[in-house]
């Protein structure tokens, strides 16, 4: 007899694997492609908010464009830029909004570290004090504008309905060329020391407790904790904050137009709202677009700067 065959049962996975996809027939989306295609819209929503703005604004800061005058702009290529780096009157609105960024944020960041440092050291209440200083910084600049305007005015002012009660004679807070910028920092500062003091609370909470707890048994005095242990600690965290604050200074405009305008004379007019006269009063809109340009250069030099600097102080 002849040996028959063996059976050979074919599952059907081995089979499905065996045989291979025709070409074509399913088509996988690779991640990249993926990637691609969930990127693109806020890439080029990013290009046409952005980018392509500030290629616009370059382009019009190198022509003599008016948005009123009619015809095509032509090419003055670096006139606008040297008019504006010669000109007496832009150095006085630089040295007008160096000493606001400066004095602002400086106030602002010691009122904010001192009082992150108070709150911190609180066992009881410290949630509902952090969320009652938070509320200054929640208001619009130009609610807190009005608000302030109302509260400085010097016939109708609370300010100086409290200094006539005691005694002492009333003050042109947004008048007076002496108190005008001094009343814009103050205003600025306390709307936005709650940036810094959040900040500097959330370093000083971050703290190790041991560094405090060894503090403690070799005796060491509560001077010698903070500038050992807290100051070093917290200072790149807070470092951070100021430079958040001042590129937020320098730029300033909401508080200058609702609080003074610009005066008395030009007293309080920063860069940002002498750049809004150039180009929405006097209509030099290629002027004014070598203004902005000028403006987001030295931003990015000095923060450019700053962030070495930063770097250099976390290597040591």
């Amino acid at each position: 007899m002849s040996e028959s065959a063996p059976l050979t049962i074919d599952q059907p996975g081995q089979a499905a694997s065996a045989t291979p996809p025709a070409p074509g027939r399913s088509r996988r989306l690779s991640d990249r492609w993926l990637a691609g295609a969930f990127i693109s819209p806020a890439l080029l929503l990013l290009l046409a908010m952005s980018v392509f703005p500030l290629l616009w604004a370059l382009y019009l800061s190198f022509t003599d464009y008016s948005a009123t005058r009619g015809g095509p702009a032509h090419f003055v290529w670096f006139e606008n830029y040297t008019a504006i780096l010669t000109s007496a009157q832009v150095h006085l609105r630089a040295f007008t909004t160096l000493i606001y960024v400066v004095g602002a944020v400086a106030l602002q960041t010691t009122l904010g570290f001192t009082i992150a440092y108070l709150i911190s050291r609180r066992t009881h209440g410290r949630g509902l004090l952090t969320t009652l200083f938070l509320v200054p910084m929640m208001l619009s600049p130009v609610v807190v504008g009005l608000f302030w305007r109302f509260m400085l005015d010097a016939q109708f002012g609370v300010i100086n309905s409290m200094l006539g009660s005691l005694g002492l004679g009333q003050v042109e807070w947004l008048t007076q060329q002496g108190t005008a910028l001094l009343s814009l920092i103050v205003v600025d500062t306390w709307q936005w020391t709650p940036f810094i003091m959040l900040i500097a609370l959330a370093g000083l909470t971050a703290v190790p407790k041991y560094l405090y707890e060894a503090a403690s048994i070799d005796r060491a005095s509560e001077w010698f904790r903070f500038r050992t242990i807290t100051l070093p600690l917290v200072w790149p965290l807070l470092l951070i904050a100021v430079l958040f604050r001042a590129i937020e200074a320098f730029r300033l405009f909401d508080l200058v137009y609702i609080l003074t305008s610009g005066g008395p004379g030009v007293s309080t007019e920063t860069l940002s709202f002498h750049v809004y006269k150039v180009a929405f009063l006097g209509f030099n809109t290629g002027t004014a677009s070598a203004y902005g340009i000028l403006m987001v250069l030295i931003v990015l030099v000095l923060t450019q700067l700053y962030l070495r600097y930063l770097n250099k102080l976390k290597e040591d």
